[in-house]
């Protein structure tokens, strides 16, 4: 049977905090093999809707389906398990560990081991604990920082502790990724290379929701920008529909 061309579906979305709607009935479609960036002033409820997207939040109303299936509601891990992972806004490395130990973290979904396993010190755990480390090195050499995997990830400069995040993401080898701004706090050559990544991965056949201000970036590489505004849909296009929408222009910069 062919996949269907929407992976992610938001129906109805709404969530409230202390009474105020961080997200009001919202609902869109993410398209399979595209890069579909999510824009809107700070506030917006954006990071609201990747949390409630992998589990950390559950919706008030309304639902959201993975690949057809019912995922609103259900824990962080079992979404994970099911092909969606994620980085986040506040840079979230294990810092006491090694680079190649935080992409390593990332893989636990492609284990099978269990405590009383790990306890014994069965020979299916060595096998899964060096087949974790080979594959966490190729993750590595994908973000370009197979030559730091030794190093403590607290010594890695901001910009590449960004990329072992994704690295850590990649490592559950979603299907789909959610990336909460991806460039924040970066210089411009490394917001280039950042760029370039996120296309890199977009080859690999992984389907990416984009949260990001840089919209330079999120002109250049999205195929598709949905726009909220006090957590409503204001709009939804091409970049090119986007720029010359009215709402848009507006919710950014005001009257006159």
């Amino acid at each position: 049977m062919k996949k269907s061309e929407i992976i992610l579906k938001a129906d109805k979305i709404h969530k409230n905090f202390g009474g105020v709607a961080a997200l009001h009935d919202i609902s869109f479609d993410i398209h399979r093999n595209e890069i579909t960036a999510i824009i809107g002033p700070n506030g917006a409820g954006k990071t609201t809707f990747l949390n409630i997207s992998t589990g950390i939040y559950p919706p008030a109303s309304g639902k959201i389906l993975f690949e057809d299936e019912l995922i609103s509601g259900l824990k962080p891990f079992h979404i994970a398990f099911r092909g969606i992972t994620r980085t986040f806004q506040n840079l979230q490395v294990f810092h006491n560990m090694t680079v190649l130990e935080n992409v390593m973290v990332g893989l636990h979904t492609q284990t099978a081991s269990e405590f009383f396993d790990c306890l014994l010190h069965l020979p299916k755990v060595k096998k899964e604990e060096k087949m974790v480390s080979e594959e966490g090195y190729v993750h590595l050499q994908f973000l370009g920082l197979e030559k730091k995997a030794d190093w403590m990830s607290s010594n890695l400069p901001y910009g590449e502790q960004k990329r072992l995040e994704i690295a850590r993401a990649l490592a559950g080898k979603p299907k789909l990724i959610l990336l909460d701004e991806p460039v924040a706090g970066l210089n411009s050559r490394e917001t280039e290379e950042m760029s370039e990544l996120i296309l890199k991965i977009k080859e690999k056949g992984v389907t990416i929701i984009l949260v990001e201000h840089d919209m330079n970036l999120v002109m250049g590489i999205s195929d598709r920008i949905i726009v909220l505004n006090y957590g409503r849909k204001i709009a939804e296009g091409s970049p090119g529909e986007i720029q010359s929408d009215s709402k848009v222009i507006h919710a950014y910069l005001g009257e006159g």
